[in-house]
């Protein structure tokens, strides 16, 4: 039934399958029951993640309405932000990030590694709010 329903809107393939589940053998012999971990880390857009769903419907939505960029929002290592920009970037359009500072650091490392260092090398404008 959400298959029907999800049908009705502009959908971009992404993620080319679904992912694994793999067992997690030693959790599950310590918990006696079988446990298992669905592998969304392997999406094969900036290093995986469970955003990609949203973002098959999101860009083609964006691109049936011939917009020529994305804008998103969240926290300095959002890691939606991080694969919204690296769409945006393997499609060619431009990508504006509202960053917000939830934990009110100003550690370095922070501010400007991991995610934060990814939307400078997909050419993303960034705007602290």
């Amino acid at each position: 039934m959400i298959k029907q329903q999800l049908a009705r809107f502009n959908r971009l393939e992404l993620l080319g399958g679904p992912t694994p589940f793999e067992k997690l053998e030693r959790l599950s012999t310590w918990a006696g029951r079988d446990i298992y971990a669905k592998r969304d880390d392997i999406t094969p857009l900036a290093m995986g993640g469970n955003k990609l769903r949203k973002l098959e419907y999101l860009a083609a939505d964006a691109l049936a309405q011939g917009c020529d960029t994305l804008i998103t929002a969240g926290a300095i290592q959002s890691n939606h932000v991080r694969q919204t920009a690296a769409l945006a970037a393997r499609l060619g359009l431009g990508c504006v990030a509202l960053l917000e500072n939830p934990i009110a650091t100003d550690d370095s490392n922070y501010l400007g590694n991991g995610n934060r260092l990814l939307l400078d090398l997909f050419d993303t404008k960034v705007e602290l709010v």
